[in-house]
């Protein structure tokens, strides 16, 4: 019997398609914790892939207590140092940026892309904030933190990106404390990323280019007798009336270069020393990774060198936070 559904491949939540304003991603919303001040987010670059042999212990898990292997993508995540601290107001059109005070140690490269006025009171700008988290005029803190490429041999750019993150925490008052004892600091991984924990990684994906529809959206080729010299069109374009194109009918366009979120993949590893996870010959389009790392369960977004941010799992549901056991990197050579 012939099938009688044929729901659409491509899902229309991520309709347009276009491409991404930056390489650097954002987040346009950030969950409130509680407890002490930290850093809600961390970036690094992507390396490339490799696999670990580690103790199944997932609950009820065929596997349970066994060593199994899990493939791994490994992200250098050098020290971020934070350049600046931004206080946000609130209005009815939401929050918008008050003043931000910035480091008294810049980075020369950042003169590319940011300009300091002479006359920047730090002190005026710092006893400003107090004030605004007295009245209640500042509702937010933020961290402008600076990547430093320099520090990485597979990343082929000197001028470092510029990203905001959130100071978590309950208190507005102990988070502006915070904010200025890191205020010009270096921040590392593992201040902010924990060992087992669940977070959601953030990258722009890999570009395709312009393709057609069948690559795009999924469609099927049409069969022998129906293409008439054409398989890899779709089949109509929707009725003579109304007498124009549907956004919704699958059509060519852009593919990849956009922004997305993969949530709940679980941090397996966090180490100093780069050449744990290197193989020999150094990853492939990568190279060596001489700084600190992150090893996270599966596959992440994007092609190797690409930014990557880190933030805690948003919506965590019923995983669990485990330390795991891992008994086995491989660094067997990538290039061939």
């Amino acid at each position: 019997m012939a099938k009688t559904k044929n729901p659409r491949k491509g899902s229309l939540a991520y309709s347009p398609r276009k491409r991404a304003k930056s390489q650097v991603p954002r987040y346009k919303s950030w969950q409130d914790f509680e407890g002490a001040p930290f850093l809600q987010a961390f970036a690094g670059y992507k390396v490339g892939m490799t696999h670990v042999v580690m103790v199944d212990d997932h609950k009820s898990s065929p596997t349970e207590g066994k060593d199994i292997v899990i493939p791994v993508t490994v992200v250098e995540v050098p020290a971020l140092r934070v350049t600046a601290i931004r206080a946000y107001t609130g209005d009815t059109f939401g929050p918008r940026p008050l003043t931000e005070v910035w480091s008294e140690t810049l980075d020369p490269s950042l003169s590319r892309r940011i300009t300091v006025p002479k006359e920047h009171d730090r002190t005026a700008i710092l006893a400003e904030i107090e004030k605004g988290i007295a009245s209640g005029d500042v509702i937010d803190l933020r961290a402008v933190m600076q990547t430093q490429p320099g520090m990485v041999t597979g990343i082929p750019k000197k001028t470092p990106e510029l990203l905001e993150i959130r100071i978590g925490g309950d208190n507005l008052a102990k988070r502006f404390e915070f904010a200025k004892s890191v205020l010009g600091k270096e921040v590392r991984a593992i201040d902010v990323v924990k060992v087992g924990q669940y977070v959601d990684v953030t990258a722009v994906t890999k570009g395709k280019g312009t393709q057609g529809p069948v690559k795009r959206w999924g469609v099927k080729l049409r069969k022998r007798k129906h293409r008439v010299g054409r398989a890899r069109h779709v089949g109509t374009l929707g009725p003579w009336h109304p007498h124009h194109i549907r956004w919704q009918v699958p059509a060519l366009g852009q593919m990849g270069y956009q922004q997305r979120t993969e949530p709940n993949k679980r941090v397996l590893r966090i180490g100093e020393d780069g050449g744990e996870v290197t193989p020999k010959g150094g990853f492939l389009h990568y190279g060596e990774v001489r700084n600190p790392y992150i090893l996270v369960k599966g596959s992440i977004p994007g092609p190797a060198k690409r930014l990557i941010r880190i933030r805690p799992a948003v919506r965590q549901g019923e995983h669990k936070f485990r330390v795991p056991e891992i008994s086995h990197v491989s660094t067997q050579s990538k290039q061939g």
